[in-house]
């Protein structure tokens, strides 16, 4: 991951392909790999930018599923 100005970009290295995250995206995949579930990232977004609980949800789970289904991010064992 290398993050720049508007947010970052990852490098998938066995495919090649470059995916750009958004700040918002950048704060939740930080918050997810210092080990906090999909609702407590939620919880910490939605308190951030007085969002809706339930639709800062949604969007965690889009992102995560996205990235999971890349192969960017895997689920801890």
């Amino acid at each position: 991951m290398a993050e720049t100005d508007d947010g970052a970009v990852l490098l998938h290295q066995r495919t090649g392909r470059y995916w750009q995250l958004n700040p918002t995206g950048v704060f939740v995949l930080k918050t997810l790999l210092d080990g906090r579930t999909d609702e407590q990232t939620a919880d910490e977004l939605a308190a951030r930018h007085r969002l809706d609980s339930d639709a800062a949800l949604r969007d965690v789970s889009k992102l995560v599923a996205q990235l999971r289904a890349a192969h960017l991010l895997i689920e801890a064992r």
